[in-house]
């Protein structure tokens, strides 16, 4: 795969098949304590680490800490992972929950954001990298070959603010996709950061969770992705959760996945939302 074929999800075997590739980046993003020594211990020949929470995948604004961070950080970011305009890359989570799938999500999202074209998360992460043992793996240190700061290009039609999230509510030209489950969306818990608990009115609760086969960080199959989303009408949609993390899952299923136009991802999120309290919040089931 390459070029603008190269999207979306890509198996253990057609990885394996690019290994050594000059014009493939693969980045392991297994983060928490011990990634570090995990990654060292073992990982895809080539890789390199980024840590998604101390490299700035994302970034505090005001009381939100999930906004897409500065352009010119971006820029110097990929650059230093040595990401090139015309590279490939491979964003390979620890494929054990959907949580760390959300963070390769948010990754991707970021990258198509700033003009990168060509970007696969790998389907099952190193879990389904490892699983039988008959695929390369590599230890020892590691650093990336670096490269200029990436040129950016924003493809601002991927991104909802929060004044365009609030003119969608408003008016219904977009639909409002939560990501979060019950007791977020009713108003039962909230984020640290969140002023209030709730849903923007109208939206539509899709549990990001219920995308993933039980106990896995693998997505379902797309037929049961497609049932799962049915309730969100073809047309522009906006995904959101608290940060922007488990809303980016979402929005890969329906744009990249299920092949939806005219996707968004709110990064503010609720976090963002509730900062103002002119913004309505809805509580209890949709």
């Amino acid at each position: 795969m390459s070029g603008s074929d190269f999207a979306g999800l890509i198996s253990a075997d057609a990885l394996a098949a690019r290994l050594g590739d000059e014009k493939l980046v693969i980045l392991d993003v297994r983060s928490g304590d011990g990634a570090q020594a995990a990654f060292e211990a073992g990982r895809i020949p080539g890789a390199v680490r980024t840590d998604y929470a101390a490299d700035g995948w994302r970034a505090k604004m005001g009381n939100a800490p999930g906004m897409l961070p500065p352009l010119e950080h971006l820029a110097v970011l990929a650059g230093r992972l040595g990401i090139r305009p015309h590279d490939d890359v491979v964003i390979v989570p620890a494929g054990l929950t959907p949580n760390d799938f959300g963070a390769a999500a948010r990754i991707y999202w970021t990258l198509k954001f700033i003009g990168h074209g060509q970007q696969a998360i790998l389907d099952g992460g190193y879990e389904a990298w490892t699983a039988d043992g008959a695929r390369p793996v590599e230890s020892g240190p590691s650093q990336p070959k670096g490269a200029e700061p990436y040129p950016v290009v924003a493809q601002q039609r991927l991104r909802s603010t929060t004044d365009a999230t609030f003119i969608a509510s408003r008016s219904k030209l977009a639909s409002l996709v939560d990501a979060r489950g019950a007791s977020y969306f009713e108003g039962q818990e909230k984020a640290a950061e969140a002023t209030r608990g709730g849903h923007i009115p109208g939206a539509i609760r899709r549990d990001y969770a219920e995308a993933f086969e039980p106990g896995t960080g693998r997505l379902r199959p797309s037929a049961e992705l497609q049932k799962l989303f049915a309730p969100v009408p073809h047309g522009p949609a906006i995904s959101y959760c608290n940060t922007g993390h488990s809303a980016a899952a979402n929005w890969f299923v329906m744009a990249e996945v299920l092949g939806r136009d005219e996707v968004a991802l709110y990064d503010g999120s609720m976090t963002a939302w509730t900062q103002d309290p002119e913004r309505p919040v809805a509580t209890g089931p949709a």
